[in-house]
């Protein structure tokens, strides 16, 4: 964990947090049809997250149970299709006429990438839920005991 004595780190990735989810929405987003998609936006979630982690803004839980939400999440896109006959994981395109936006086309990919994501920064959360519960059964210092052995 960096303490209160690296505020420069602290602001640093206090800056980069917005920024790390307007790019990670991005991938999500257009990642189907062009380069990104669940993972890449999941590793960007999953890299803010432990990095606010380790600057010690918060500790994110349930990392487990967002891994079996997208996991269920992938498994009903993926099994979908069959109820109509089609295909495994056979991709369906929706297309809506927006009254500023124009015409928005969407498909079954894109609940299918945010799965994708949960999974990803559900296995994060999860990694750094088992490093924090290693470093605190390994009896790290507390704060008030760092400052007597540096």
């Amino acid at each position: 964990m960096i303490d209160g004595s690296a505020p420069m780190i602290r602001l640093g990735i206090r800056a980069a947090g917005p920024f790390a989810v307007v790019v990670g929405c991005y991938l999500l987003f257009a990642g189907h049809n062009n380069p990104g998609g669940g993972f890449a936006a999941g590793l960007v979630f999953g890299a803010i997250l432990a990095l606010r982690t380790i600057a010690g803004f918060h500790q994110p839980t349930y990392g487990i149970s967002l891994v079996a939400v997208g996991i269920f999440v992938v498994a009903a896109v993926a099994l979908m299709p069959l109820l109509w006959g089609d295909p495994l994981f056979d991709q369906q395109v929706l297309s809506v006429e927006a009254p500023l936006l124009g015409k928005i086309k969407t498909g079954s990919a894109l609940p299918f990438d945010l799965g994708v994501a949960a999974i990803v920064v559900g296995t994060v959360i999860a990694a750094l839920d088992g490093l924090g519960a290693a470093q605190f059964a390994a009896g790290a210092p507390a704060d008030a005991d760092r400052g007597e052995r540096e």
